[in-house]
């Protein structure tokens, strides 16, 4: 706030020093009510600093003799006008930064119905989570993600929208309602990846902004049951990445590839099944192309496996993403290009599961307890053979 005034007392002191009468630097004085507009968010500032920089105009012309002359009247004449454009800037800039405050007010209470927020524990997994948008002011874009506990285990989803705005949104939104519910009736992963093909062709049909018929969403599924098998389904997605102590970075790739969804038909969505038993402490990595596809100033890729093992030695699964994240800015040197998205999964049950079914005391008798009845789904029944033919340990 008293940047405006140094510099008019610095071009006064300036102008004595000079002590030549025939040089002036009352044009200079301009700077106050310039300045008064960049520092200030008030009104009414930048006309306070010009009432004074006119006073000290008068003050410097009384010095310098030069009352009477052009210079004097054309440097009063633009010391008001820069007041007056200084005070209606700060108007102008005061209701753009409500506007931004009100969009990034709508962006946050979206990005909590869209992407909910993620516990650090779910079930046996600890979880962590790292979203960073493209847009310069907005929290929510065209990737997804959502961690659920259901009755078949701990089922996640990271995916990508094609394209960004309102668009990529509405479709993100829709694949993401559609898990939620899926996730917790298709006993199968492959079901639930039918399920959400079945739900993202009637979105996208009953969506009409520009570009829908060319939309599509890569994704990955995975689901952990209660007998330490971890599953995974991929379409066109990125490989999640495997942390296992002691073992390099591993990739784990689907068995075959399978295009992502809105490509297809949804009756032709059949997608093989990757199984993966679990050890304590293993990590899994789910991310979005926009970390691998980061390029620095020469336009190289982040080389994600080479420099994953540096940041896992962080123990919170939290804070493992965030170094990631930093280490993906340092390499671009500059602000995301595209959505980037980061889920980490984390085995650490905090007791030991059954691997067989739990024996129950009945009679006074030990006997097998009594499993959940299977139940019809919306794409089949429990046991259906799309549910396991394509499945593969890995």
């Amino acid at each position: 706030m008293a940047l405006p005034f140094l510099g008019i007392a610095l071009v006064i002191a300036l102008d004595r020093a000079s002590g030549n009468p025939g040089v002036t630097f009352e044009p200079a004085l301009t700077a106050g009510p310039a300045l008064a507009a960049v520092v200030s968010s008030r009104t009414w500032y930048p006309l306070a600093v010009g009432g004074a920089t006119v006073a000290a105009a008068f003050a410097l012309a009384a010095a310098d003799g030069t009352m009477s002359e052009s210079v004097h009247s054309a440097s009063v004449f633009a010391v008001i006008l820069i007041a007056a454009i200084g005070s209606t800037s700060v108007l102008l800039r005061n209701r753009q930064e409500q506007a931004l405050a009100d969009a990034r007010l709508v962006s946050e209470v979206a990005q909590r119905v869209l992407l909910r927020s993620i516990p650090d524990r779910v079930g046996p997994m600890r979880t962590a989570v790292h979203y960073a948008a493209a847009a310069a002011h907005a929290r929510i874009g065209g990737d997804l993600y959502e961690v659920v506990q259901t009755r078949y285990g701990v089922r996640a989803v990271i995916g990508d929208v094609r394209g960004k705005g309102l668009g990529a949104v509405e479709t993100a939104a829709a694949v993401l309602g559609a898990f939620r519910e899926a996730a917790h009736q298709e006993p199968a992963l492959d079901l639930v990846a039918a399920w959400l093909a079945d739900s993202l062709h009637r979105a996208l049909h009953e969506n009409d902004h520009e570009g829908t018929e060319e939309e599509f969403v890569t994704l990955v599924l995975v689901s952990v049951r209660p007998d330490h098998v971890l599953e995974i389904v991929n379409c066109g997605h990125p490989a999640p990445l495997l942390l296992r102590h002691g073992s390099p970075v591993r990739p784990l790739d689907p068995p075959s590839p399978v295009p992502p969804l809105g490509v297809l038909e949804p009756a032709e969505v059949d997608p093989p099944v990757l199984e993966l038993p679990l050890h304590d402490g293993d990590r899994i990595l789910l991310f979005t192309d926009g970390v691998i596809e980061a390029r620095d100033r020469w336009g190289a890729f982040y080389p994600l496996v080479d420099r994953l093992p540096a940041v896992a030695a962080a123990e919170d699964p939290a804070d493992l993403l965030e170094r990631l994240h930093e280490d993906v800015r340092r390499h671009v040197g500059r602000q995301l290009g595209d959505d980037a998205a980061m889920l980490l999964l984390q085995y650490a049950p905090t007791a030991p599961c059954p691997l067989g079914p739990v024996p129950a005391q009945v009679d006074g008798k030990e006997q097998e307890a009594d499993r959940p009845q299977p139940h019809q789904s919306r794409f089949g029944f429990v046991g259906h053979p799309r549910g396991r033919s394509a499945q593969r340990t890995y």
